[in-house]
């Protein structure tokens, strides 16, 4: 792979920095990446500087968590390119403070169960925008009640089915507000890991919204599965994109960074995408122009 088009740092749930993992993807050989951090932008302009002084292609993104009320799922919209950041602000601002909400109530129930103060949770999260899973988890690992981040105690904690879990649902923004108001920023929308969470159904109703593309290769994404929207994508005349969905330390299961990534024609597309969608409104406007005379 010479691209990795979703990952992580400390500034959401990874446990990287941004040069770290720009100096990693460098040495992994990737010539492209995309730091796609959760409801954050505030590594865009970091990352691109320090891009250039590595040589390697930062493209710019964010990863959208959306509410599927319709499914009572989630789904997350990658956002790439935006041409004005401060129209997705105000969605990001809307999730962290209901991310956080929910972290902190989730803190303060893990602080019931186990001697450990939210405050040491909070410390765990140092450098994220907001408090994570991984963090409180993070916190249970350095006081002695795990020895790994997703294990038993992290289903009995995390997982729907456990009758002891402590999980608060945060509300975020719906997929077709995200998807609006990714158009608006000028950026180009994409519908993240379709496998994770089941999100087949709404991935039609998204392309009838007009979603610009959607992630094929990915860990949660099966062989079947991407091939299934390998083919769908042609048929819609979607954009193809993949990437590891990295987090460092705080990675589901190992996997390195470009381990799971998109073709070169793939990447060439993306970033020529909206050049092109320029170029077509243009010749749709010369004939409409030309019909009136």
């Amino acid at each position: 792979m010479t691209a990795d088009l979703h990952c992580h740092t400390k500034l959401s749930d990874g446990t990287m920095g941004i040069e770290d993992i720009i100096a990693l993807a460098v040495k992994s050989g990737l010539k492209t990446i995309s730091i796609t951090d959760h409801d954050c932008m505030a590594g865009i302009v970091r990352a691109q500087i320090v891009a250039k002084r590595y040589g390697i292609n930062v493209i710019p993104g964010v990863e959208l968590t959306c509410t599927d009320k319709k499914r009572s799922s989630k789904a997350h919209l990658l956002c790439y390119l935006p041409d004005k950041t401060e129209r997705l602000e105000s969605i990001c601002h809307k999730n962290s403070l209901s991310r956080k909400t929910a972290g902190r109530v989730m803190a303060v129930r893990t602080a019931e169960r186990f001697p450990i103060s939210p405050e040491f949770i909070v410390k765990c999260a140092t450098g994220s925008t907001n408090i994570f899973k991984q963090h409180i988890m993070q916190a249970l690992l350095e006081a002695g009640y795990t020895t790994t981040i997703f294990g038993d105690l992290y289903k009995k904690l995390f997982s729907k089915e456990s009758s002891e879990n402590i999980l608060v649902n945060a509300n975020f923004t719906s997929p077709m507000e995200t998807l609006e108001a990714i158009h608006e920023a000028g950026g180009i929308a994409v519908l993240a890991h379709p496998g994770m969470y089941d999100n087949f159904e709404l991935l039609d109703e998204l392309v009838e919204a007009g979603l610009d593309g959607v992630e094929v290769w990915h860990p949660e994404n099966t062989e079947e599965q991407q091939q299934y929207l390998i083919e769908y994508a042609k048929k819609h005349k979607l954009l193809t994109t993949g990437g590891s969905d990295f987090h460092g330390g705080y990675n589901f299961k190992p996997i390195t960074l470009g381990q799971y990534g998109p073709p070169e024609e793939s990447v060439e597309e993306l970033l020529g995408y909206k050049a092109k969608k320029r170029r077509k409104q243009k010749r749709l406007e010369k004939a409409l122009a030309a019909e009136e005379k």
